[in-house]
């Protein structure tokens, strides 16, 4: 069964950091592009991030490029996303996605661009 699992969300006063997990089963992290998303209330999805294991490329969105680093761990076929100088507006439910197409530059956000989804990990970021 295939599943992926975020941990690690929680409170933060700005300008703190969190590092997000996200553990994957059913599948090995060389197979696919992990991407980390993310949803503030009323917002649009955002891409934020995604690693190709294979080979180690990341993808960054501007908002967190220099900020957010994702990593994996193909012994703990885990990906983790290291978040420091939050910001509130980083407030936002986070999510890890895994996609068969490497991304080059933009990531993605529609449902079908992935083939399997986390239920998510709220981060709230405190003024």
């Amino acid at each position: 069964e295939v599943q992926l699992v975020e941990s690690g969300g929680g409170l933060v006063q700005a300008g703190g950091s969190l590092r997000l997990s996200c553990a994957v089963s059913g599948f090995s992290l060389d197979d696919y592009v992990i991407a980390w998303l993310r949803q503030a209330p009323g917002m649009e999805r955002e891409g934020i991030s995604c690693i190709t294991s294979s080979d180690g490329s990341t993808v960054y969105a501007d908002s967190v490029k220099g900020r957010f680093t994702v990593s994996s761990d193909h012994a703990k076929n885990t990906v983790y996303l290291q978040m420091n100088s939050l910001k509130p507006e980083d407030t936002a439910v986070y999510y890890c996605a895994a996609a068969m197409r490497v991304f080059w530059d933009l990531i993605p956000t529609l449902d079908y661009e992935y083939e399997y989804w986390g239920q998510g990990t709220q981060v709230t970021v405190s003024s």
